[in-house]
């Protein structure tokens, strides 16, 4: 008899645009890390700062973004820090910055209200720009974008100016785009 001892989900819920077929083989990874993360922290919610996290781990483009390497390995230390002990004052409770509009259950089962609003803005980011698949510089953004969520806190607390990382992540992202 296997027991369940997580509420997440194991796939994403089918009506948000990122679900099952709309995500990359490497936003899959994402995705995957941030609810085991989730999971092992013992949280009910995979929040914008387990998505940091796997982001940072499993995205080249996202750690170029980081201006060098101490930068970089403070915001994984932190996150490292806050996987096994930081992370207990979120325990138990939902993220929501109120940043932007949440989407509803239970669409966002198993997301909190700010992990699942990156996540649908990057994915309309990448539908915009015409591409089938949010990358990780489109979750990035999407995190960024959100003064008030726990990834955002997570960079404020290990010294990383948001607004110049949000603006190395546009110039590299449009620095890939092909010309048209």
């Amino acid at each position: 008899m296997h027991i369940r001892t997580s509420g997440i989900p194991e796939q994403a819920p089918p009506n948000h645009p990122w679900a099952g077929a709309g995500l990359s083989s490497a936003m899959t990874v994402v995705v995957t890390g941030a609810r085991r993360r989730a999971v092992r922290d013992g949280d009910r919610h995979v929040d914008t700062a387990h998505l940091l996290h796997s982001l940072v781990e499993s995205d080249l483009a996202v750690r170029e973004v980081f201006d060098g390497g101490p930068q970089l390995a403070r915001v994984l230390g932190y996150l490292v820090q806050r996987s096994i002990g930081y992370g207990l004052r979120w325990q138990g409770t939902q993220e929501d910055s109120g940043g932007f509009p949440a989407v509803p259950e239970p669409a966002g089962e198993g997301w909190s209200p700010s992990a699942s609003a990156a996540m649908d803005r990057a994915a309309r980011t990448a539908l915009r720009r015409g591409e089938p698949y949010a990358d990780g510089l489109d979750l990035l953004a999407a995190l960024v974008a959100d003064p008030r969520c726990r990834a955002v806190e997570v960079l404020d607390r290990a010294g990383v100016a948001v607004e110049p990382l949000s603006v190395r992540a546009a110039d590299l992202q449009a620095a890939r785009e092909p010309q048209r």
